[in-house]
């Protein structure tokens, strides 16, 4: 067997999303200014950076300000201000607007922008590597390497060229191992690697369990006519149905007579025949959305889910030679619908603790300083003046818990803290039996507005080798159809937007069938699984989406 090589860095980051962008750029930056050397590297498990990134996206420019005041000048996102901020309560065929005089100041997106999250992680990157960084695209951190001490050492990309049955191939290569002083998770949600960390250092031991929602994205070419540029619209109500979901739409008019249109499902939903999909697809027949698409094109698909749980399930951001950064620690403020510029925060926070260190020759302890900042930071503020939105609507429900969460922000806003925080219980526990649930008969798509799961996975450029281990894992393989199905109708047939997960066959003759190769890497399968019985790992480095513009 092939011995794997190794390669010493000070900082080695997994992941290359706006907060493992930021950090390696604020690391360059301060060693820079301090005329010290200094070694980073970024791995990224996508075949190229941005490939698996996917968001809305309308993007407060805080942290971009702090990072790179001058980011105007080139940077793609500049190209469209937010103009016009709207939000739609929806009913089956009509719309009310929401009066903004309503809400908090800070949920007008007043000096926003709107555009593609992954070109603004090319952008990044550029800039990363102007600075030397060294990023990796295609290569995925499949393992934790430890000190003999229990410190975290570092990681080891997989190895390539493995076949299903685990047997070398032809090309087999062994996975590089690459070492470091500390080293940054910023994997997004639900990682790989981070809920590893998260059981053995019991990172979560005082925080509330982290919950998430599913977001469904498409991509149109719309006709000029129609298009708004910078006008952004958000939506709740129809379809979902009040007391057993919660969720929204959003649509956003973007450069190049685009525009990007998403639905967000929260993964609390409790009805075992409901498909986030599908919900996304439904809504796009309501008149005021189907308006603005009238003569338009679909041009990109894609997944992902999303951290709702904020404040109060952020865990203890630092272990012993490493931290966890953006949305793998659940920086997002969900009324506000934004996390890039708390994520790119985190990682500038975590690179100054670490450039810290490693100049005062240290390595492999706790970073300490960086969750120190976190508490007196502006994105701890953030999200503590929000941390009871998310329980409220999913406690009373879309229209009373909207009234309730607009009256907790406004009297946080204006310095009358709640004396309590409001818990999340995990998404998993949510679901109806499905002898208590009722069956939801969708229309069938036309393929015009709404569409089937294989024709959007395809529009995603998703590719998998398909002679490689299954990345997604069952830690019991007759759960699925000897438990899920009898007494969940076995919710996976429906909650992966990608169609990976199928029961087939007839009578006494049912199995599971895993798809894999249709996988879009959003996660939900590992997170709403009423039995916590499937385990998403990171696949071949490179396989997956390959988002354009997403």
């Amino acid at each position: 067997m092939s011995e794997r090589e190794s390669m010493p860095y000070d900082v080695v980051i997994v992941g290359a999303g706006p907060a493992g962008l930021s950090a390696a750029i604020r690391l360059k930056q301060l060693a820079v200014e301090s005329g010290q050397e200094l070694s980073v590297c970024i791995l990224e498990k996508g075949s190229e950076v941005g490939a698996h990134i996917l968001s809305g996206a309308v993007v407060d420019p805080r942290a971009l300000n702090e990072l790179l005041p001058d980011w105007r000048e080139d940077c793609p996102l500049a190209r469209t201000p937010v103009t016009e901020n709207h939000h739609w309560i929806l009913n089956e065929k009509g719309k009310s607007a929401f009066p903004e005089f309503v809400t908090p100041p800070y949920l007008h997106n007043k000096g926003t922008y709107t555009g593609s999250l992954g070109n603004l992680c090319r952008w990044l990157a550029g800039k990363a590597e102007e600075l030397g960084v060294e990023i990796f695209p295609g290569f995925a951190a499949a393992e934790i390497l430890y000190n003999d001490d229990g410190s975290v050492k570092g990681v080891a990309t997989g190895d390539m060229g493995v076949a299903r049955d685990g047997t070398h191939k032809p090309d087999y290569a062994p996975g590089l191992e690459l070492h470091a002083k500390y080293t940054f998770f910023g994997e997004g949600v639900r990682g790989h690697l981070s809920k590893q960390l998260q059981r053995q250092f019991k990172l979560c031991e005082d925080a509330d369990p982290q919950v998430y929602g599913i977001g469904i994205k498409e991509l149109w070419d719309v006709d000029p006519a129609r298009h708004v540029p910078g006008k952004v619209i958000h939506t709740q109500g129809w379809p979902l149905k009040d007391g057993e979901s919660n969720g929204g739409g959003f649509l956003y008019h973007q450069a190049d007579g685009q525009v990007a249109l998403g639905f967000v499902v929260w993964l609390n939903y409790k009805n075992p025949y409901l498909s986030p999909f599908h919900e996304m697809q439904r809504w796009k027949t309501h008149p005021a959305i189907a308006e603005i698409l009238q003569g338009a094109k679909r041009v990109s698909y894609g997944a992902r889910a999303i951290s709702d749980g904020g404040w109060q399930s952020v865990p203890k951001l630092v272990m012993p030679g490493a931290a966890l950064i953006g949305d793998t620690a659940g920086f997002l403020n969900v009324p506000r619908i934004k996390g890039t510029h708390t994520a790119m925060k985190s990682g500038m926070m975590a690179a100054e603790a670490a450039f810290a260190a490693v100049h005062a020759g240290r390595g492999s302890d706790e970073l300490t300083a960086y969750p120190e900042a976190y508490k007196t930071s502006w994105v701890e503020k953030e999200l503590r003046g929000v941390r009871n939105v998310v329980p409220l609507v999913k406690k009373f429900g879309d229209t009373w818990g909207t009234i309730f969460s607009g009256a907790a922000m406004w009297m946080e806003l204006i310095g009358l803290r709640w004396p309590f925080t409001m818990k999340h219980h995990p998404d998993h526990e949510s679901l109806w039996h499905a002898s208590h649930a009722t069956p939801i008969e969708y229309p069938k798509p036309d393929g015009v507005l709404t569409f089937d799961r294989l024709s959007s996975v395809f529009i995603s450029n998703t590719n998998h080798e398909e002679d490689q281990p299954v990345h997604l894992t069952l830690k019991d393989p007759d759960i699925p159809i000897g438990y899920n199905l009898p007494v969940y109708a076995e919710p996976a047939q429906r909650y992966c937007p990608a169609g990976v997960y199928e029961v087939v066959g007839e009578g006494d003759d049912l199995r599971f069938q895993i798809n894999a190769q249709n996988c879009v890497h959003c996660k939900t399968c590992d997170i709403k699984d009423p039995t916590q019985n499937i385990n998403w790992v990171v696949p071949e480095g490179g396989g997956g989406p390959n988002y354009p513009n997403m």
